[in-house]
């Protein structure tokens, strides 16, 4: 099998940095679950245009399933723990 180039870099070490700059709580932080959801998503919606391309990719469409349970499990997590930053990483991200 042929890999694509995009997939061997999943998320470009520059587009990263943007997204979590964005979703950042503080100056420092990288792992906060607001960063690790937008992170995600980005990833999701990269590969999900991927998959459109490449409609027989089931070892993707494998990762896809895998990130998708991963960011539900990060927002079931901050709705557990902070209604307020739950709503707002909602409305940011333009989910559900």
């Amino acid at each position: 099998m042929l890999v694509c180039a995009s997939m061997l870099d999943m998320l470009a070490t520059k587009k990263k940095q943007t997204v979590i700059k964005k979703h950042q709580v503080h100056d420092k932080d990288t792992g906060s679950s607001e960063v690790q959801i937008a992170v995600l998503s980005v990833q999701i919606d990269e590969l999900a245009k991927h998959l459109k391309k490449h409609k027989k990719d089931n070892h993707s469409r494998r990762g896809l399933i895998k990130m998708v349970a991963d960011r539900r499990t990060h927002l079931k997590y901050l709705e557990r723990k902070s209604k307020p930053r739950y709503t707002a990483i909602l409305k940011k991200m333009d989910l559900k």
